[in-house]
């Protein structure tokens, strides 16, 4: 399985694109800027800081706990998800590969020192009392739209051990992916019958070329995805409506609990 921002949408968490695959929110940071630009990285962590008060509070919701329940039936060799906010796991997924990584840890990008977030939450409030009075909208991805805030004057800490750049451990615009875990998802691709992308328009050529490749070896796709997607013409079935009713549907279908509750019992 391959799930995107769709999914999360009825956790709180905004998408990127609209039903014809445009974009609905500015485009994120991209990875040559904020390496390049310190007044770059000043606009993301100021941003980020608003918007991961908000993001790291949400909860799960039943798509993601059907997900969780398909896994434990053992209907899914592991789901790939494009998203960075958790909620697989938090729903009780074990078998996740987070294709973007997680923006719960922060990396240095000089010696690769790791921190929680929440440890770089504190250190920029400690040295940015400002960020207090910070007033915004959640953009995608723990991004935000803030208003009267001047992002020029923010004072960005460093490692905690070399005090290098510091990064959100997630893949931006223009970054690429691990080859390592490319590899890991073109494993599990091989070990699968049929593929099911969940609230993805595949804009993001990241996920795109897993699909390709699912076609180009004939193995079944099927999407549920409200609007046009970049794979159409690759898929199998698709299924243009909501995520959480189309996988409390497919539980029922199989007989299950459709809120993925603890109804769910393993296969015999």
């Amino acid at each position: 399985m391959l799930t995107g921002a769709g999914i999360s949408t009825a956790s709180g968490i905004p998408d990127y694109r609209d039903s014809s695959g445009a974009w609905k929110h500015q485009k994120p940071m991209d990875y040559r800027d904020f390496v390049a630009s310190h007044a770059a990285r000043q606009r993301y962590w100021s941003r980020s800081y608003f918007g991961w008060q908000r993001f790291s509070q949400a909860s799960p919701n039943a798509a993601h706990k059907a997900i969780a329940g398909l896994e434990r039936l053992g209907w899914l060799v592991g789901t790939v998800t494009q998203n960075v906010d958790g909620l697989h796991q938090r729903a009780g997924s074990q078998q996740v590969t987070e294709l973007h990584g997680s923006l719960a840890t922060v990396s240095c990008l000089a010696c690769g020192h790791s921190m929680a977030r929440a440890t770089m939450q504190q250190a920029l409030l400690g040295r940015n009392p400002q960020l207090v009075a910070a007033a915004g909208a959640l953009a995608p991805d723990g991004d935000a739209r803030l208003r009267s805030f001047d992002e020029s004057g923010l004072d960005i800490p460093g490692c905690e051990s070399c005090g290098g750049v510091v990064k959100p451990a997630v893949v931006f615009f223009g970054e690429g992916v691990p080859p390592e875990r490319v590899q890991h998802c073109r494993d599990l691709l091989a070990s699968c019958d049929a593929v099911l992308v969940v609230g993805s328009s595949l804009m993001v050529y990241s996920g795109f070329r897993f699909i390709r490749e699912a076609a180009e070896r004939g193995v079944p796709i099927a999407a549920i995805n409200r609007g046009k997607t970049r794979a159409d013409e690759l898929l199998t079935h698709k299924f243009e409506m909501d995520c959480t009713q189309a996988l409390a549907m497919a539980l029922q279908h199989l007989g299950t609990d459709p809120a993925g509750s603890s109804a769910l019992t393993d296969p015999m």
